[in-house]
């Protein structure tokens, strides 16, 4: 599960000069959701939005579903929204992964859902080690999560194993601000992101 909030509503906190923030917002969320889609260990990605720019802009990456978020509200709900759409009795394993990740390879993913597969529960700190970027839940076990800012500590007092990533991982970087956003170039960001900051 991807959530995503409409363009114009997210990253209110990232300011690049000459750079429009709903454009680079949906640029980066593209970015993430190519990195996933392309990830060996997902079986399908499940946007969870009410954008339907991003929708369209989407429309040519293979394997996707869309799920509006409606009156959700927040990252959790929204999350909440698109596993009961795709996985109410949780036959299969799942994973919410912020739509913020700009620099990700599918490989980084792969290996933090391979160290999640044995657990009941598990959850990927950010660059800064408050936040999370990806929680799991395996086959069986109900999903539960706590987004938001702070939310590292609460994942893993809900029962979610801290899995050990590198520091170095692009599943780590995750983007609120110019300054993340930097770092995230010095890994190399997708080609959508890429494009847009090379006009400025």
């Amino acid at each position: 599960m991807v959530p995503v909030k409409p363009s114009a509503r997210g990253k209110s906190r990232l300011e690049v000069p000459g750079a429009e923030r709903a454009a680079l917002a949906r640029a980066i969320a593209l970015d993430t959701i190519v990195a996933a889609t392309a990830c060996e260990l997902v079986a399908q990605v499940v946007i969870v939005t009410d954008d339907g720019s991003l929708a369209r802009d989407a429309a040519m990456i293979p394997a996707l579903r869309f799920v509006p978020e409606g009156d959700a509200g927040g990252l959790d709900a929204a999350v909440g929204v698109g596993v009961a759409a795709v996985d109410p009795n949780a036959r299969m394993p799942r994973a919410a992964l912020l739509g913020d990740l700009p620099a990700l390879r599918p490989e980084d993913l792969t290996a933090a859902l391979q160290a999640a597969a044995p657990v009941d529960r598990a959850v990927v700190a950010d660059a800064e080690g408050t936040g999370s970027t990806l929680v799991t839940a395996r086959a069986g076990v109900a999903w539960q999560s706590s987004f938001g800012e702070g939310s590292f500590a609460r994942h893993v007092e809900l029962g979610c194993r801290a899995l050990q990533i590198p520091d170095a991982s692009t599943l780590r970087r995750d983007v609120d601000t110019a300054a993340q956003l930097e770092a995230a170039v010095a890994l190399g960001v997708g080609p959508r992101t890429a494009a847009l900051l090379a006009r400025h």
